[in-house]
């Protein structure tokens, strides 16, 4: 790819280099504007604005010889985050995009997961903001390992403190950042990100996109999360376009402003989890879709856990209307441990979406089935491999390669897989280090993703530690949860988590299931129930509908309150923090 100076971008060494070469090349090139309330409240900067602030952070950073240390950014969501990262940069220092205060109270999730990273990474310094100051001084009144830390806001230094910054002496192996792991399945390890990883990764993103200078990205994703900070903040640098971002709580609160926003600025890529598009579909009236034009959207990616063929039909039917194209769906796959993108499909093609038959996926065969077959489990493809990456399916047990027709455990090398897990020797070895016990081919990623290639398509059916494994027989979480949404209207889409548990050495099943808030005025009454019998009958109706579907008896069910279910910021269900709150009693009950 060239820019206006005809230098390839991906040569460079370091990302600081990329921001200096567009500040030199297009330095009064509007970059990122952000959107403060969702809409109308912009904030705009060119790349020269960016490359000024993150000289003056970094060389606020370098006086405090911060060159190779950690530093915790604890921003809320806008451009002084992206400043902030770059001002880590710029020093030398290793980021660590850390979850941003919500409010005065951190909630307790938030706050255990804030300890967990500043235990593991042993930060120098926290930036953040002067302005929110009382947010932070109740933080760190419930967090005393963190009031010792050095904390700077960075909104308070000096206009003239970028002139004593010095260029720091890094190379394309240096640490650029800690992406801190969701904690989905265990405790948040700190995958350590190099500037060869992200610049290679980035290219991948523009190759397998089709992005050029003319693209324009939109996103609310968090720019804490490797999706929302790589995606949306380095892969239009990378390509000296323009992003408009807004936070993910003005998404959330009213999700029209997404789609307003891409068709404002038509913009030509966009996306999110699952869930964010399914919210659309509920939440946008057909008033306010007469307003939208989605024409110029050609590339909606979707990289949940799982994507879900419902979804993109839905989505499409609903927003047809206004200009958007079901080959504008871009299915993918990816992960902090390999930066981000993993594999994804040719843009402006209809999404590959294959049956197969349900009952042999438990088993771990993969038996393609005719569309009307029963017991049948439709998967979307998530696309194949670009750019010097290759895959295995590893059987986890042998470490032996799997036939075509098995499922098994995806395994990955390439330049973007990242260098390990910060201060975990051990399970960095294990995880990034993997062979093949019959060819000793390696390294390799252990992704802990199961799935399988069909065609050269890659498949995912689930995660390997959330198996459920009852009665002889493996359980796929999420097809449970699917089953649970789906079985009464009260039940959220998205808002169910299904796992296993340990109980007189026997496996049982739990249910936890949010409940919309709308119910407990409409069907309920509708029912003439009260909140005891309208919690009960939802109860066994999730009961009768597992049973049915998969045979299997669910040990409980827990009721709870709509967008408390534990998620990661990309929207992945967190089961492993669903089954600590169930056995800690301290899930947000409905009733």
């Amino acid at each position: 790819m060239s820019d206006l100076s005809h230098t390839d971008v991906y040569t460079l060494p370091t990302l600081v280099d990329l921001l200096q070469h567009r500040a030199d090349v297009q330095g009064q090139q509007a970059a990122y504007t952000f959107l403060g309330d969702g809409e109308r409240d912009t904030v705009t900067w060119t790349y020269a604005d960016l490359d000024r602030q993150a000289r003056a952070i970094g060389a606020t950073l370098q006086a405090y010889q911060s060159t190779n240390q950690r530093v915790v950014l604890l921003y809320p969501p806008g451009l002084d985050y992206i400043a902030a990262f770059f001002g880590c940069l710029y020093a030398g220092a290793i980021a660590v995009p850390a979850y941003p205060p919500q409010s005065a109270r951190l909630d307790r999730a938030n706050a255990r997961r804030l300890l967990a990273i500043v235990s593991d990474a042993q930060p120098h310094i926290i930036l953040t903001l002067a302005s929110i100051g009382n947010a932070i001084e109740q933080m760190v009144s419930q967090i005393p390992s963190v009031a010792a830390i050095r904390w700077i806001a960075t909104d308070r230094l000096e206009a003239d403190a970028q002139q004593a910054w010095q260029m720091p002496a890094i190379h394309s192996q240096t640490i650029v950042f800690l992406q801190y792991t969701s904690g989905s399945t265990a405790a948040p390890k700190g995958v350590m990100v190099s500037h060869q990883n992200l610049l290679h990764n980035e290219r991948m993103i523009q190759q397998a996109f089709g992005h050029d200078m003319a693209t324009c990205v939109v996103g609310w994703l968090p720019l804490y999360h490797d999706m929302g900070l790589i995606g949306n903040v380095l892969q239009p640098l990378a390509l000296g376009g323009q992003a408009i971002l807004m936070s993910p709580v003005a998404f959330l609160q009213r999700p029209l402003r997404w789609l307003q926003a891409i068709s404002q600025y038509r913009a030509t890529t966009s996306g999110g989890p699952n869930f964010a598009y399914d919210l659309c579909v509920r939440k946008i009236t057909p008033e306010q879709r007469e307003n939208l034009d989605l024409s110029t959207w050609s590339l909606a990616f979707n990289g949940a856990e799982p994507i879900r063929p419902a979804t993109l039909q839905r989505f499409s039917e609903t927003f047809a209307a206004c200009g958007f194209q079901p080959e504008a769906f871009y299915p993918c796959y990816g992960m902090a441990e390999a930066t981000l993108f993993v594999t994804g499909g040719a843009k402006h093609k209809v999404p590959i979406v294959q049956a197969f038959d349900g009952v042999a996926l438990e088993h771990y065969q993969v038996v393609p089935a005719a569309a009307a077959a029963p017991g049948l489990r439709a998967l979307v493809g998530c696309g194949h491999l670009w750019d010097s990456q290759a895959i295995r399916i590893v059987d986890p047990a042998t470490a032996m390669a799997c036939p075509p027709e098995q499922v098994g455990e995806i395994w990955l090398k390439g330049p973007s897989v990242a260098q390990g897990y910060w201060g975990r020797p051990v399970e960095t070895a294990v995880t990034f280090q993997a062979q093949l016990a019959d060819t000793n081919e390696g390294p390799f990623l252990r992704t802990g993703d199961l799935g399988f290639l069909c065609e050269g398509e890659l498949f995912i059916t689930g995660r390997l530690k959330d198996m459920i494994i009852a009665n002889g027989r493996n359980y796929y979480p999420q097809d449970i949860e699917l089953v649970v949404e789906q079985c009464h209207s009260a039940l959220r889409p998205g808002g169910a988590a299904a796992f296993a548990l340990d109980i007189q050495g026997e496996e049982r099943v739990v249910v936890v299931a949010e409940v919309d808030r709308t119910y407990r005025h409409t069907e309920r009454e509708a029912d003439s129930s009260d909140s005891q019998r309208g919690g009960e009958m939802l109860i066994r109706t999730i009961r009768q509908a597992v049973s049915e579907e998969h045979e299997l008896r669910v040990h409980a069910v827990v009721l709870i309150k709509p967008g408390t279910l534990p998620k990661t910021s990309s929207g992945k269900v967190q089961r492993h923090a669903c089954r600590v709150a169930f056995q800690e009693e301290t899930l947000v009950a409905w009733l």
